[in-house]
C-alpha cells in the first residue's frame, strides 16, 4: 500500500505496446498537432490583422482558437513523447500541471461558447441593441470572465484531487492526467470530499447548457419571424458554426463520461478520450473556417499574402545568389 506522499509518477495508459504502432501513433499525433497549430493560427492571424473582422463574434472565436490551440498543446506533447521513447511515466508534478490546465483550458472553453451564445443572441434577437449590449469593453470583459472561470474551476479540482490520499497504485487508464482517474486511485471513504467540487463544476456546466438551449430556442423563433427566405438563411448561417461546435464538444464528452459500464473497455475508452480530447481543437478550426464565408475569405486573402511574400523572397534570394556568382566570375 502506498499514499499519495510515496507516489513520484504515474504510469499513463499506452496506446500499443508493439514499437511500430507505437511510432505510428507518434506520427499521427504530431500531424494532429501541426494540422491544429496552422488551422487555429491562421485564424488567430487572421483575426488580429484583418480590421474588418473586428467584431464581437470574431473577437470571441479568436479566443476560442486560443484555447484550442492550448489544450491542445496540454495532452499531446506527452503523448508523442511517450510513444517515441516508449514510456509510459509522467511524474507526479507533471501530472498536476497537465490536469490543471487541461481542466482550465476545456472549462474556459465551455463558458466562452456560452458566451459566444449570448453573441448570436443579442446578433439576431436584439440588434438594435448589439452596439450597446456587446461593445468592445463588455467583449473583454466577458472573454476575461470565461479564462478567470476556467481558472478558478481548474485550481479547485486540481487542490482537491490532489489533496486526497492514493493507496491504490499508480496506474491510470488513461493516455493523460484525468480527474476521474486519478479519483480511482483514492482511498479516501468521504464520498462528498472525493466529489463535491465534481458535482458543483457539473451544475456549473449544466446552468451554460441550459442557457445555451434556451438562448438558440429564442433565436430559432426569431429566424422563423423573419418573412424573407434570404434573411432567414443568413441569419441561420451565423449560428451554425458555433451551433457545430457547441454539438462536438458536448456529445463527445457526454459519450465519454455518460456511456454505460457495460460497453466501458480500455480500447474503447482509449478511443472516446482521443475524440473529446484531441479531435474538436482541431475540427473547431476547420467548421468556423468551411462555415463562414467573411471568415473564409479573409483566411484565402492571408494566405495569398503569405505565397506572395514568400515568393519575394525567394525571388530577391534568387537573384542575389546570381548577382553573387556572377561578381566572383
Amino acid at each position: 500500500m502506498s499514499n499519495s506522499s510515496s507516489i513520484t509518477q504515474f504510469l499513463l495508459l499506452a496506446f500499443a505496446d508493439r514499437r511500430e504502432l507505437q511510432l505510428l501513433h507518434f506520427w499521427l499525433f504530431l500531424g494532429i498537432s501541426l494540422a491544429a497549430l496552422l488551422a487555429n493560427g491562421l485564424i488567430i492571424t487572421t483575426i488580429a490583422c484583418d480590421h474588418h473582422l473586428h467584431t464581437p463574434m470574431y473577437f470571441f472565436l479568436l479566443n476560442l482558437s486560443l484555447l484550442d490551440l492550448a489544450s491542445i498543446c496540454t495532452t499531446v506533447p506527452k503523448a508523442m513523447a511517450n510513444s517515441l521513447w516508449d514510456t509510459r511515466a509522467i511524474s507526479y508534478q507533471g501530472c498536476a500541471a497537465q490536469l490543471f490546465f487541461y481542466v482550465f483550458f476545456l472549462s474556459a472553453e465551455f463558458y466562452l461558447l456560452t458566451v459566444m451564445a449570448y453573441d448570436r443572441y443579442v446578433a439576431i434577437c436584439k440588434p438594435l441593441h448589439y452596439g450597446t449590449l456587446l461593445g468592445s469593453r463588455a467583449c473583454v470583459h466577458m472573454a476575461a470572465a470565461a479564462w478567470g472561470s476556467g481558472f478558478l474551476n481548474a485550481l479547485l479540482h486540481t487542490a482537491n484531487t490532489f489533496s486526497l490520499p492514493l493507496c491504490q497504485g499508480n496506474v491510470l487508464d488513461q493516455f493523460f492526467c484525468e480527474i476521474p482517474q486519478i479519483l480511482k486511485l483514492s482511498c479516501s471513504h468521504s464520498y462528498l470530499r472525493k466529489y463535491e467540487v465534481v458535482v458543483v463544476s457539473m451544475s456549473l456546466a449544466f446552468g451554460c447548457f441550459v442557457f445555451i438551449v434556451v438562448s438558440y430556442v429564442q433565436i430559432f423563433k426569431a429566424v422563423l419571424r423573419i418573412p424573407s427566405e434570404q434573411g432567414r438563411h443568413k441569419a441561420f448561417s451565423t449560428c451554425l458554426p458555433h451551433l457545430a461546435v457547441v454539438s462536438l464538444v458536448i456529445s463527445t464528452t457526454m459519450f465519454a463520461y455518460l456511456k454505460l459500464p457495460s460497453i466501458s473497455s480500455p480500447s474503447l475508452d482509449l478511443v472516446v478520450s482521443f475524440l473529446y480530447s484531441v479531435v474538436p481543437p482541431v475540427l473547431n478550426s476547420l467548421i468556423y473556417s468551411m462555415r463562414n464565408k467573411e471568415l473564409k475569405a479573409a483566411l484565402w486573402k492571408r494566405l495569398e499574402h503569405v505565397l506572395l511574400q514568400t515568393n519575394k523572397v525567394c525571388i530577391n534570394s534568387l537573384r542575389s545568389f546570381l548577382q553573387h556568382r556572377r561578381n566572383q566570375n
